[in-house]
């Protein structure tokens, strides 16, 4: 096993140790962890798992996973270079947004994640996950920009995307969202 996997695995297994300490988990099995390759050259992070999510603890799953899936399939992305984890690893009662307290309580998971993934870009997927990197925004007003930011001492690449969720609850959105996924496979060629 490569030291990154390694790494990723012994992360995973320390998340769901801690699942008494972590808010909205009660066993360790409601932690949904990030799937992908280590070796991903795009990190997609979401807001938080949802219903189907939980179910099969995997992120992305639901409707609006499959809409993220199939847009990343028809814009001939390759899977093999993504990895897609969420700000929180545990689903919100009724699907709300995560607290802040929340996401502070998962936020040195998410952050060794990043570092051990170490992407080319991150694309945060929803205004929860942008706030992480560029809190003083708008997502109306920066979405499908790529933002080179400092952040834990490194410089990284943020674009800023509407989550999938919103996209399916309108057109005008949804074409947005697929306008800003094309510029993707543009960058990392």
């Amino acid at each position: 096993m490569s030291l990154l996997k390694d790494r990723l695995q012994k992360l995973n297994s320390k998340l769901e140790a801690s699942y008494l300490d972590l808010p909205l988990a009660t066993k360790a099995s409601d932690i949904i962890p990030g799937e992908g390759t280590v070796h991903a050259t795009v990190m997609l992070i979401g807001e938080a798992p949802g219903a189907l999510e939980a179910i099969e603890r995997r992120p992305f799953v639901g409707r609006s996973g499959q809409l993220l899936r199939k847009v990343i399939t028809q814009l001939g992305l390759d899977f093999s270079d993504l990895y897609i984890s969420n700000i929180i690893k545990v689903r919100p009662p009724e699907n709300r947004d995560p607290s802040k307290k929340e996401i502070e309580s998962y936020k040195l998971f998410l952050d060794e994640e990043i570092e051990i993934i170490d992407p080319l870009l991150i694309i945060t997927l929803g205004r929860l996950s942008m706030n992480k990197f560029l809190p003083k925004v708008k997502i109306s007003q920066v979405h499908g920009q790529i933002h080179d930011i400092e952040w834990n001492g490194k410089m990284r690449k943020i674009l800023p995307m509407y989550h999938p969720a919103a996209a399916l609850r309108g057109t005008k959105v949804k074409n947005m969202f697929i306008d800003d996924f094309s510029r993707v496979k543009e960058y990392i060629n």
